[in-house]
């Protein structure tokens, strides 16, 4: 792990920027690494002003735009929307703003992801209060497939357990049984066969979820689908690094280096110390 990106680099060797609001973005940043371990990422944890899911949809915009800007006179050749807020909110103004420089969204690729996966249509969305508030992922999936029906639950204790690192054991599982006990009432009832992990911690608890859920149910991961997009994205664009070179990871953030580092390594799943985290100033 690095905290220096090469000098000046152009083309190819240009960073990926992804951006968050705090560091639920690096379990994007992960799947992104493990499906390109080539690639050089850049991740900016907006701390200083989390969480953007209580602000209003005009400063989620304008915080997003502050971030996405920081990343881009970094040189970034794309922009990654980890946050589930952000993505609902200010995709278009980012991807208006920042024209042609690819931007991908986790809402979206998500949406992708469960259309093709669901066979009866019928899914489940698990996700933050303000996320499933601002109905961003049933819209997005209605969009590419009118007749399915959305379920979705908020389920904002899981976040607290992720970044506590409690992941496992019975009292995880109790904690998500209750959540999901609607949406497994709905399978019985609707065929309900896939839920999409709407909130980026979330994938920190995928063991726990899928126990609950049953194999019946299929899981989707923001992160695993954000990957892929970005690989097809890079491959089209002939912006791709070697698969053969080495990529390094370089973390920015607006407050808290310390527990940015201290919470990111249960995320990253690896030790990340605070030296590593530069902070900056939007």
């Amino acid at each position: 792990m690095s905290t220096k990106l090469p000098a000046n680099p152009g083309g190819a060797d240009r960073p990926i920027g992804i951006f968050d609001s705090g560091v639920g973005g690096l379990t994007v940043l992960k799947a992104v690494r493990a499906r390109l371990p080539g690639e050089h990422l850049l991740y900016l944890g907006d701390t200083a002003r989390l969480p953007y899911g209580t602000k209003s949809a005009e400063s989620v915009s304008r915080y997003a735009l502050q971030a996405a800007t920081h990343l881009v006179e970094r040189g970034v050749k794309m922009l990654v929307i980890a946050c589930n807020t952000a993505s609902a909110v200010a995709m278009p103004a980012l991807t208006r703003e920042f024209a042609p420089l690819p931007v991908v969204g986790v809402v979206e690729a998500g949406a992708e992801a469960v259309v093709r996966v669901s066979k009866s249509g019928h899914i489940a969305v698990l996700a933050t209060e303000s996320t499933v508030r601002g109905g961003a992922y049933a819209r997005a999936i209605k969009a590419r497939r009118p007749d399915a029906r959305v379920f979705s639950q908020a389920c904002s204790l899981l976040v607290a357990l992720a970044e506590e690192g409690w992941t496992r054991g019975p009292l995880v599982e109790a904690v998500v049984r209750e959540y999901l006990h609607p949406l497994l009432e709905e399978k019985k009832r609707d065929g309900l066969d896939c839920l999409v992990l709407g909130c980026t911690h979330f994938p920190l608890l995928r063991e726990a979820i899928a126990h609950v859920a049953g194999p019946e149910v299929a899981l989707v991961d923001s992160g695993e689908t954000v990957a892929l997009v970005v690989e097809k994205l890079l491959a089209e664009q002939k912006l791709r690094r070697s698969q053969n070179a080495k990529g390094d990871a370089c973390f920015l953030a607006t407050d808290g280096a310390e527990r940015f580092a201290r919470v990111g390594s249960l995320f990253l799943g690896e030790p990340l110390a605070a030296q590593d985290v530069e902070p900056v100033d939007l």
